[in-house]
Formats: structure tokens, sequence, C-alpha cells
């Protein structure tokens, strides 16, 4: 973990770069985060720009740690090109979920990588479903499995009672973003890991029966 590759120290870099600019300048953080309104007057470079903007270095810190640890268990099996397809991809289908969810709420804005990391986080869990996570406050080892599928029923809890100054949606998005790019650049998954396959897609079929039925709301 300690030798990053060049992809991950590049991504890092471009998150701290654009950050404390946005940090200082907030002119430039105003024209480059996400914003409905601002997004459906065909402003479109915010879907991609506000993912490498964060509220603060705290919430930066955080996303890159995570990535940090990440990073290698989707760029060993798959190489960097698609370690890079896999984090623009998450980042998008995570904007692309909180466009959709609140589309007719011109003021929401969000900010943050949160979406592209949680995506390269399940694409990890996808290639190695049994890795051990150690959580700060579960002193015991958690299969990942286990906490991949808890973490988005947590997302779920979270966008259906909009808990916190947390993007719930974006950060299932980049999830969903991660798995299935990830299967359409391995599909002998489907073979060799089928069963964790099917159970990391539970709570994604959960979401949309909910949007369906009118539950999440």
């Amino acid at each position: 973990m300690l030798n990053l590759s060049l992809v991950t120290i590049i991504i890092i870099a471009a998150n701290v770069i654009i950050s404390f600019k946005g940090f200082e300048d907030r002119s430039f953080f105003e024209r480059y985060k996400f914003n409905v309104g601002s997004i459906r007057r065909n402003e479109h470079i915010r879907m991609l720009s506000s993912g490498f903007l964060h509220a603060n270095p705290t919430h930066l810190l955080f996303n890159m740690f995570t990535l940090y640890f990440f990073a290698d268990v989707v760029i060993l099996p798959l190489g960097n090109f698609n370690f890079i397809v896999i984090y623009i991809a998450s980042l998008l289908f995570g904007n692309l979920l909180s466009l959709y969810f609140h589309k007719d709420e011109y003021w929401y804005s969000a900010i943050g990588a949160s979406g592209a990391v949680t995506g390269v986080l399940y694409a990890a869990i996808l290639l190695d479903p049994n890795m051990s996570l150690i959580m700060f406050f579960v002193p015991v080892p958690i299969p990942g499995y286990v906490f991949g599928i808890g973490y988005l029923l947590y997302s779920i809890y979270g966008m259906k009672k909009r808990i916190g100054n947390i993007g719930h949606d974006a950060h299932f998005g980049g999830a969903i973003g991660g798995y299935v790019v990830t299967l359409i650049m391995k599909p002998s998954l489907l073979e060799t890991n089928l069963g964790y396959v099917g159970l990391l897609a539970i709570p994604i079929v959960i979401l949309f029966v909910m949007h369906k039925t009118g539950k999440l709301s």
C-alpha cells in the first residue's frame, strides 16, 4: 500500500490542487460545484468538476485516505486505464443519481469525490469480497461484502431520511458505477464469484423496488 501507483498519485494530486483552489477562491468553488439548477441550464462540466472539490481539508483527507487504501486492489487485477474508467464512471454515476433524485430541487448542491471513491471501494469488494475491513467503530474484522451491503443499505436509509449533510445518493450511484463497470471489464466474476455478485446486487435491487413503489420518499 505504501507504493502508490502513478495514476493514484495523479488523482490524489488533482483532488488536492482543485480542492485547495476552491478553499481559497469562492467564485471558483461556486462555478464548478454540483448544482441542479446550473446543470439543468447546460453547465454539464459541473457533473465532473464537482467531484474534485471538497468542503474542507477534513472532507478531502477522508476521501483521499479511503482511495489510498483501495486503489491498488482495483489497479492490480484491472490495470491503470481501467481504474481511471471506474473512477470517472463512478463519479458520473453518483452525480447522475443525485441529479435524478433532486431534479426538481434547483437549489440542491453537492461536492466531493465520495461517489468516485465509493465506486472504487465497491469495485475492490467485488474483486476481493472476502477482504477484511476494520472500521474505527467496530474492533473486529468485517468481510468486505458484508461491509459493502451494509454501507449501501445505510445509504438507502440516509436517502430516505435525509440524514446529515451527506450525499447518500451520490455514494449509492458511485457504488452502482463501480459495480456495473467492473463486471463489464471482468465478466469472469459472474462465474468465479457469482454468489458474491448476487449478494452485492441486493441493495441495488432494494433501491430500485423502493423507488418504483414510492417508498423511498
